[in-house]
């Protein structure tokens, strides 16, 4: 199946569900993306990543592109046989890892040389390599490759980088192998917090043409309300009929709101990585299983959650297994964490095609707030 998505259902506040379709199958929108940095997902199988719910999982081109290289993983049917996942994956550029892991990196307009952070060697990624790299994988959704500046980057910085990025856009366009269209190829705005630079960008990609379109250089260092800010125009910039991708949030806060300014994909480490630190997400807030109250507790994380982490195992069970550094301790709360990401895309996705996402939103936040468990 060729990449395509249909825009299903649009609320007065802006929030939108969709569907891609992909090779590898279909994707519902707003969708979380779950990490999968490694060519896998950090302590979960592929069955209980689609048990949670998962549709998209995220790979990382920089770290498969250095170990075990993309060569290696085609030769052993591509990465969805690799990894034994066969539903859609997206393939970030690389570029971001390259910025900023490592030692060494300069930056042409050829493309970025950079120093491995695994053994020091030096390495170089065009816009070009890039796209070689992720049609080697045989990745269903492609990023370009681009420059993301950090949030604090000087004006002069941003501005070069949000231009090189779009020179980048098309030589990536240009790169593509023309028997493998049926893949996606996404743009990603850049322009920092500039309202006229984002501008620039969005009109660019869009004269361009891509599948779909990417906001990138947000999550970056910036305050949540400057985010929030970007957030309220940057979507509307892109076109109605392809997904927008909001790169590296985040925050369950933060992917609600940007719902409500229409983005429809979301990634970030932070169920995964917060899991094995011992902080859970729950519907009042985030929870710490390191604290000393929960060595004798029978409840369950969150009495609301219908995942089997809280179906079967109490914070103390919990609790337990974290003080001791047991593995099982860091997948329950690695399978709650996604559970929860993932079902509050699947509640999203419901208010939008009911028309009450403005009031889900509002419930959402009260709860986050202490006033109320439901929404």
């Amino acid at each position: 199946m060729a990449f395509s998505f249909e825009l299903l259902a649009t609320n007065p506040s802006g929030a939108r569900a969709g569907r891609i379709h992909t090779p590898h199958g279909v994707i519902d929108t707003p969708i979380f993306m779950p990490v999968g940095t490694q060519g896998t997902v950090k302590a979960m199988t592929s069955d209980e990543l689609k048990g949670v719910g998962a549709q998209i999982i995220l790979a990382n081109t920089y770290h498969l592109f250095l170990r075990p290289g993309a060569e290696i993983i085609a030769q052993l049917g591509g990465l969805h046989r690799f990894m034994n996942w066969d539903r859609p994956i997206l393939t970030d550029s690389g570029g971001y890892q390259v910025f900023s892991l490592g030692k060494l990196c300069k930056i042409t307009e050829e493309g970025a040389l950079f120093q491995s952070h695994i053994d020091g060697s030096r390495r170089f990624l065009s816009p070009e390599d890039a796209i070689r790299v992720q049609e080697t994988l045989g990745s269903d959704i492609m990023m370009q490759l681009d420059e993301c500046p950090p949030g604090d980057a000087p004006l002069q910085h941003v501005t070069s980088a949000m231009a090189l990025s779009l020179r980048w856009a098309e030589r990536c366009k240009k790169a593509r192998h023309p028997e493998k269209t049926d893949r996606a190829l996404f743009g990603i705005m850049q322009g920092g917090m500039h309202e006229q630079l984002r501008r620039e960008s969005a009109a660019g990609l869009v004269d361009s043409g891509f599948d779909g379109y990417a906001i990138g250089g947000l999550s970056v260092g910036e305050s949540r309300t400057t985010m929030l800010e970007v957030l309220s125009y940057a979507p509307g910039l892109l076109p109605a009929e392809r997904p927008r991708y909001l790169m590296g949030v985040g925050k369950p806060q933060d992917i609600v709101d940007a719902v409500g300014c229409g983005v429809d994909m979301f990634d970030c480490v932070l169920p995964t990585r917060n899991a094995r630190n011992g902080q859970l997400f729950t519907r009042t807030g985030p929870f710490n299983i390191k604290r000393n109250e929960n060595r004798e507790d029978p409840n369950p994380v969150d009495p609301f959650c219908r995942c089997e982490t809280c179906r079967h195992y109490s914070r103390a069970y919990l609790r337990h297994l974290y003080i001791n550094r047991e593995i099982l301790g860091m997948r329950l709360m690695t399978l709650h964490n996604l559970h929860y990401y993932l079902d509050l895309a699947k509640a999203m996705r419901t208010a939008i095609f009911q028309g009450t996402f403005a009031s889900f939103q509002k419930k959402f936040h009260d709860a986050l707030a202490g006033a109320t468990p439901e929404y």
